[in-house]
């Protein structure tokens, strides 16, 4: 980069030109690859840049840095209708990323659908199948040989289609996607709703379905909602032991569950430059909890200091030729605008049993003295995708180094779960695993573990009340350790270590004090610890497989007895009439998530086996009803039993149905099977208040008709013994609102609208019977 840099000094010398016009004529030349692993797919900041300019000229105004780079990736910036929160974008991402427990039904979805060879750079990472049990080394050896047959068919599907493959260990999916594959003003999609963890480094990183996935690597147009801006100012600086979490940790309060859905929120102002990199992904990442689409920080110093840190300083000089358009215009303007002061935020501590339910840490004992859950923490438990970086397990050392000066180690277990192969190998080389564990910790494998329910936990009974506290992102009912009566917190890992250490929510390490071994009472400092190492990373074993050249040599196998692998049937064709007589499966009652839907935990096993899986359809959905999870009244046999025993007996008699859903139904994970087991089950229509976004699109992707109430109040109207007619479909067309008829068992019947976001390609999906048949039908 050293000679093109200075061709660029001396041409803008003699032109006299801005910076980033030079670039623009120079960035072929340049020629900077994406990644290490694909050294042949080049960064176009030169086509990001022409697209920009061309969208601006036809706004007119200046774009928010969310619009630059979504906007700098339309396949016809010419053309395309341009309304936030309105009009649908046509994309053209820069490449795909997917976790293992996504991936399954992702490429038996693109087997499916004919092609030979992804078109855009894809990877997938094997990081959801390995469960905590005993410790890193053993958990992961029992994974690779439980899960042997789902690796090989990834493996090897990888090899087949062109798709980079990261081996059991690699490391969390968003950790190797910002250590390798992130950079300023990428656009990337990802089958995980954590994807956002990306814009820590300026990038446009989304979170999707294994359809949309598909789409993308097919090289067709992705299609998203034009999404809004919410822009978070952030002035003053971090300090003392008030961390990046404690950002996304107080919005999320702001915000609510739901508050971010259908647009991206971009932190910009002064403060930003006082979060480290991987800080700023913490933020991003967890803003999947406030259903944004996505979340970015502006490109900066400390942005560059982490890619030349992990071996990419040439992407950080072509950055700096361009960061014109990797920051905000002067004058853009938000939807919404929050304003955070660093210097006044305190450390925070969510939960339990939603995201969204902020405390700070100073009153969170009080609260739950006065609201009855448990004080006594049983586990403490750090790392996952949204903080598990070298600087959050330094400042975790640094809290457990103090305790043990002291005598003292956790009252609390306490697990460490590193976020990567490299940064596992780059703490133990460092000393902060070792004094991880002599504080009393355990270091689990690398990967997402307790995070997302694959936990082996023995301490407590299932129903047993209790209390953990973690540095995780989501603490669902149920969510870490299928125990409904856990109460989880969600907070930073150093507030994490300190509360273990202490055992009590009681505990607030900025005023109160601990009694060491020596009987002398004493106060923990603020954590202090380096944002990088002072050397390079250590990067461990070499656990990536790059896809061969040739492949057509290769077989990708599916036994036809597999209990845990299944090769799709295309779903069915939408006949063409109204949806007459729908029986109502469920009236869900309250929060429901994709957890609810479609559990995770010993359900990720199936996740390649679409029948199988199908078994824990709405296991976890509240049956407004009777108030209990998984009995549904049989409208047949009037016998209450299983949600998915239920839907079966109704597919078998050819007896259609709905589910009738409360508010933001289908917030969290982006498991798109939480969209298959329903359609694949004999559902047609999913009628709610609200939908989370991911969720949504999901249900489009399968050919069935996500809607919403006109008035939210008609979901009173509806009762579970009734049956629905939804009429107007012969006429289906966006903005049309649809008409439900429903009929109650005495005879009576009343009329409601249902409201729809369908565009017309997703009609044709409706119609084709998925986006996947429609895909086959264009290529015919």
């Amino acid at each position: 980069m050293a000679p093109y840099s200075l061709l660029v000094t001396r041409l803008q010398k003699a032109l006299g030109v801005r910076q980033y016009h030079v670039a623009s004529v120079l960035c072929q030349r340049a020629k900077v690859a994406m990644s290490h692993f694909e050294p042949n797919e080049y960064i176009r900041y030169d086509l990001l840049e022409k697209n920009i300019n061309i969208v601006r000229k036809r706004l007119n105004r200046p774009l928010t840095l969310s619009e630059k780079i979504v906007y700098g990736h339309l396949d016809d910036p010419a053309n395309q209708e341009i309304e936030r929160g309105k009009t649908y974008l046509r994309l053209r991402p820069d490449r795909v990323a997917m976790q293992d427990a996504t991936a399954q039904m992702a490429m038996l979805q693109f087997i499916s659908s004919g092609l030979p060879k992804v078109a855009v750079p894809s990877t997938i990472h094997c990081d959801h199948l390995i469960e905590a049990q005993v410790g890193g080394e053993k958990d992961l050896r029992r994974a690779k040989d439980i899960n042997q047959e789902v690796y090989n068919f990834l493996a090897t599907a990888g090899a087949k289609y062109g798709v980079g493959f990261w081996r059991p260990g690699s490391g969390i999916i968003h950790q190797i996607i910002l250590e390798n594959y992130a950079y300023p003003g990428v656009l990337l999609i990802g089958t995980d709703s954590h994807t956002p963890n990306g814009g820590g480094l300026g990038g446009i990183c989304i979170g999707v379905g294994g359809a949309d996935a598909v789409d993308v690597m097919a090289g067709i147009p992705w299609e998203l909602k034009c999404p809004k801006v919410i822009g978070v100012k952030l002035t003053g600086s971090l300090s003392g032991w008030t961390s990046p979490k404690d950002v996304i940790l107080k919005v999320a309060g702001i915000l609510t569950v739901k508050g971010g859905t259908g647009a991206i929120v971009e932190y910009h102002g002064p403060g930003v430059d006082s979060i480290s990199c991987t800080g700023m992904a913490t933020i991003c990442n967890m803003g999947a909890e406030i259903g944004a689409t996505t979340s970015v920080f502006p490109y900066n110093h400390r942005m560059k200091k982490y890619l030349s840190k992990t071996g990419r300083a040439d992407i950080a000089s072509l950055a700096d030729e361009f960061k014109d358009h990797l920051v905000p215009d002067p004058g853009c303007q938000y939807d919404q605008l929050i304003e955070i002061n660093l210097n006044e935020l305190k450390p925070h501590i969510n939960g339990p049993f939603t995201p969204d339910l902020a405390h700070p840490v100073a009153d969170v004992g009080a609260v739950a003295e006065k609201e009855g859950w448990p004080l006594d923490i049983r586990v403490g438990l750090i790392g996952s995708c949204t903080n598990s970086s070298y600087e959050d397990m330094g400042r975790s050392a640094a809290v457990a180094k103090q305790a043990l000066a002291h005598g003292l180690k956790c009252k609390s277990q306490f697990t460490i779960t590193p976020g990567s192969e490299q940064i596992r190998a780059t703490i133990e080389r460092d000393g902060y695993a070792q004094i991880l564990r002599e504080v009393g910790g355990i270091v689990l494998a690398n990967a997402c573990g307790p995070c997302i329910g694959q936990w082996d936990r023995k301490d407590i009974k299932k129903g047993e009340k209790n209390t953990i506290v973690t540095s995780y992102n989501r603490n669902f009912t149920g969510r870490n350790d299928a125990n409904p009566e856990t109460h989880a917190f969600v907070t930073s890992p150093e507030i994490v270590t300190a509360l273990a250490i202490a055992g009590t929510l009681k505990f607030n390490p900025e005023t109160d004090f601990l009694t060491g071994k020596d009987g002398k009472k004493f106060k923990l400092e603020a954590p202090d610890a380096d944002e990088l190492p002072r050397g390079e990373f250590d990067p461990g074993q070499d656990t990536y497989q790059h896809p061969p050249k040739d492949s057509s040599g290769q077989r990708v196998d599916v036994s036809p007895t597999s209990q845990r692998l299944q090769l799709l049937e295309p779903f069915d064709k939408w006949d063409g009439k109204d949806l007459e007589d729908l029986q109502i499966l469920i009236k869900v009652k309250g929060k429901c998530t994709t957890d609810h839907i479609s559990a995770a935990g010993p359900w990720l096993k199936f996740r390649g086996h679409l029948d199988n899986i199908s078994n824990n359809l709405l296991i976890g959905a509240i049956n407004i009803e009777n108030g209990k999870a998984n009995s549904v009244r049989n409208a047949v046999t009037q016998e209450f039993g299983p949600v998915p025993d239920t839907a079966r007996y109704y597919k078998k008699h050819g007896i259609r149905w709905v589910v009738v859903g409360d508010e933001n139904y289908g917030e969290g994970s982006s498991r798109e099977h939480a969209a298959l087991e329903p359609r694949h089950l004999g559902g047609r229509a999913i009628i709610t208040k609200s939908f989370a976004r991911i969720h949504e699109t999901n249900l489009k992707k399968q050919g069935l008709l996500p809607l919403t109430f006109a008035d939210p109040a008609d979901y009173n109207k509806i009762h579970p013994v009734d049956k629905l007619t939804i009429q107007g479909l012969r006429d289906f067309a966006p903005g049309k609102p649809l008409t439900c008829i429903i009929k109650h068992p005495n005879g009576t019947q009343e009329t409601i609208l249902l409201n729809h976001t369908f565009n017309e390609t997703q009609i044709e999906w409706f119609r084709a019977g998925s986006a996947l048949n429609r895909m086959k039908e264009l290529q015919q």
